[in-house]
């Protein structure tokens, strides 16, 4: 047992630290001090601010990529409207109806436009012409400017038909329906010779029966002498495919004489099921040195396309009356289908001499003899078609 200075010391020492301060964890005694802070954790400060710098440069990348594809959108887009060069011409046909963006997609399928989208959105910025159906002659990779003023104009190609069956002046009638042009100038160049077809003979300048059937698009700043050409072209080409030149040295004639014969059985025959029939009917009649005795043409001198034919006109003293003069007519009496030169080349065998329409859909009934062409008028009276 300790005695003496030291164990009064710590006596005193252990009577200043209190009552619990000879416990330890159980109870034992031991020292009264606070157990020990832990110690910071090291490097989380450095990892936060790592990963701010990480979400700044995301956002700056970000920020650049949108501003580049801003820059790029707006590049393409001035591209876009700009264009290059105008290009080829081409025809745009708008149907009734269409919306702006239909008639965007349109312009773009037949490059007109690089972009439907950029057109859209040219509309939406600069305001929506007001786009009337119809055809309009468009350059490709037209600006959008030139473009949206071509479209607010309106159409500027116009369609002609020639149709089987008319002549001269009636196609110049719609020709002359065409701005800019006049059927009394179109119908002056296509007999005066200015323009020719390789069929016509000699001193002929009449086109009549020399034009190729079908339509025909007029484009902005075509000439009548233009128009006119195309359809002299179109009819060659016919010519071509019937095999007009063989065929008509295949039957010892010409082939304006030929063509004079399928527009006699254009007009007379109309209808596919007839015109071979009516072609071999004027053969016959030729053949015979009988009076061809066609109304049709007795019509085309009075400048008439159908209609009555009455005594007075049977009794008109002028080339094309074939009640009164025998032979073909001294030209062409209208434009005959391909359908009719064929006809004209290959006419059905037959003895025929006379035809009437017998039925509602303009089938025509054939004899040998007046008295059979004669009850045929009578089945036709009889169904009300005479």
């Amino acid at each position: 047992m300790a005695d003496g200075p030291a164990a009064d010391m710590a006596a005193e020492k252990a009577a200043a630290a209190g009552p619990d301060a000879a416990a330890g964890p159980d109870g034992a005694g031991h020292s009264g001090a606070a157990p020990p802070a832990p110690a910071p954790r090291r490097g989380g400060g450095s990892r936060r601010r790592t990963r701010r710098r990480r979400r700044r440069a995301m956002v700056v990348a970000l920020g650049l990529v949108v501003v580049a594809l801003g820059a790029w959108a707006v590049a393409w887009y001035e591209g876009e409207v700009h264009a290059g060069p105008p290009g080829a011409v081409t025809v745009v046909a708008v149907p009734k109806g269409a919306s702006a963006g239909a008639v965007a997609t349109a312009l773009a399928r037949a490059r007109v436009i690089g972009s439907s989208l950029a057109l859209r959105v040219y509309f939406v910025l600069h305001g929506t012409p007001t786009i009337e159906p119809g055809r309009y002659a468009l350059h490709r990779h037209s600006a959008f400017a030139a473009l949206r003023t071509s479209l607010a104009r309106g159409p500027d190609v116009f369609p002609v038909t020639v149709v089987p069956g008319l002549t001269v002046e009636e196609v110049a009638a719609r020709v002359g329906e065409v701005p800019g042009h006049t059927s009394a100038a179109f119908g002056s160049l296509a007999t005066s010779g200015a323009v020719r077809s390789p069929y016509a003979p000699p001193g002929v300048d009449n086109l009549d029966g020399l034009l190729g059937t079908g339509s025909y698009l007029v484009l902005p700043g075509e000439s009548d002498a233009t128009v006119l050409t195309q359809m002299v072209r179109r009819f060659d080409q016919t010519a071509r495919t019937v095999g007009l030149v063989s065929g008509a040295a295949a039957l010892g004639t010409t082939p304006y004489q030929v063509v004079t014969v399928a527009s006699v059985v254009q007009k007379e025959g109309v209808y596919p099921q007839n015109l071979a029939k009516v072609a071999r009917v004027v053969d016959n009649r030729l053949a015979r040195s009988m009076a061809l005795q066609m109304d049709s043409t007795v019509l085309y001198s009075e400048h008439r396309d159908g209609g009555p034919v009455t005594a007075a006109d049977l009794a008109l003293d002028t080339p094309y009356n074939t009640y009164l003069h025998k032979g073909l007519p001294p030209s062409p009496i209208c434009f005959p289908a391909a359908a009719a030169l064929d006809a004209a080349l290959h006419p059905a065998a037959g003895s025929w001499l006379y035809f009437v329409v017998v039925q509602r859909d303009g089938t025509e009934a054939f004899a040998d003899t007046f008295a059979g062409q004669l009850a045929n008028e009578q089945l036709a009276r009889s169904r009300g078609l005479g």
